[in-house]
């Protein structure tokens, strides 16, 4: 599970610099494992070429049984007996009238739990559109109401690969509400903005890192098996500059918990919550996925007899808060294949 972690921290690593690109002045949030757990359905479909560039992608290597992993790392998130609450889920919703592999669907049950709901997109498009986002609704308990929006299924619809993913944990040792206040909070070396800042004195995991002139800090969640960690510049430097010298290995190194020592400091933390939306065809196409998003090329004959019904969009939308009792954070992703591309007709 070691490889598949680091092809999952790698891929994370090269989504945050090519969304950080799209548009600088923006937050960027996004949960990378449920993109690759929704995109690593696709690829027990893929074949060829097709399956060589979301591999490669993916950062997956061709040693050991990369479904196996996914299914080990996934039961990992859904054990039980935490004190925090920590779930993935996934999904399939297919046209009734498409014969799907019955080894796809197996293996798509085996290694991600995901069974197969028939739905007919042909005559009913409006009605599996609400119904996929009322699942993806009840697996993020509320917080994600609409990752389909109108217009992206439609009756040329095949299948839709849906993983939705939530999590809730308090802190194990929670800010006190009286300490927040409004402070100023700086956006970048000229910019600064007013917001709700939490404070705590208390004893907390912290490293320098002098390569990027920035200070790393552990926020540890009940029970201290999770914690947030948090990757702040010192005065004298930038974001930008820890952005474009990052990179999964030291990321791991920055944030080894042995290079942390415990020390007493005053805390400022914003209070948030965030909700954000990509759509993510050009980014995977940007970094190899090609292939996948075209109709002559497409070859997923792991999925059906008809290989060549491409990938149409890959949604993803993800909402989080972090305030004085701890974090709840709630991410989905849904690949659609179409057999061409849905327009929505002028009304």
């Amino acid at each position: 599970m070691d490889d598949l972690c680091e092809a999952n921290g790698s891929f994370a690593i090269s989504l945050l610099k090519i969304l950080g690109e799209e548009d600088k002045s923006r937050n960027l949030f996004f949960c990378p494992m449920s993109v690759s757990s929704a995109l690593a359905m696709v690829y027990l479909g893929a074949k060829g070429n097709t399956a060589t560039q979301m591999s490669q992608v993916l950062g997956l290597s061709g040693d050991g049984d990369v479904h196996q992993g996914f299914q080990t790392l996934l039961a990992e998130v859904n054990k039980s007996g935490t004190q925090y609450l920590l779930k993935s889920a996934c999904r399939l919703f297919g046209e009734e009238s498409c014969d799907f592999l019955s080894t796809f669907k197996e293996s798509c049950q085996k290694f991600y739990q995901a069974g197969i709901e028939e739905m007919s997109f042909v005559k009913d498009t409006e009605g599996c559109r609400k119904r996929i986002n009322d699942w993806v609704l009840e697996k993020t308990e509320g917080k994600i109401s609409e990752v389909l929006s109108p217009g992206t299924v439609c009756p040329l619809t095949k299948l839709v690969l849906v993983n939705a993913m939530y999590f809730k944990g308090k802190w194990k040792a929670q800010f006190d509400r009286k300490y927040t206040r409004g402070m100023p909070f700086k956006t970048n070396q000229e910019e600064k903005k007013t917001v709700q800042m939490m404070f705590k004195h208390a004893k907390f995991k912290m490293a320098h890192v002098d390569e990027v002139n920035a200070q790393v800090l552990a926020l540890p969640y009940a029970e201290d098996e999770l914690s947030m960690v948090v990757l702040l510049p010192d005065e004298s430097s930038d974001l930008t500059v820890v952005e474009k010298a990052l990179t999964y290995e030291k990321l791991r190194a920055w944030t080894n918990p042995e290079t942390l020592t415990e020390s007493k400091v005053q805390v400022f933390f914003p209070r948030l919550k965030l909700e954000e939306s990509y759509d993510l065809e050009t980014v995977l196409q940007s970094l190899g996925m090609t292939d996948a998003f075209e109709e002559t090329k497409a070859d997923f004959s792991g999925m059906t007899s008809k290989k060549n019904v491409p990938v149409s969009k890959v949604a993803h939308k993800c909402f989080v808060e972090v305030n004085e009792e701890g974090t709840e954070a709630a991410a989905t992703t849904a690949v659609i294949r179409n057999t061409r591309s849905c327009r929505i007709e002028p009304s």
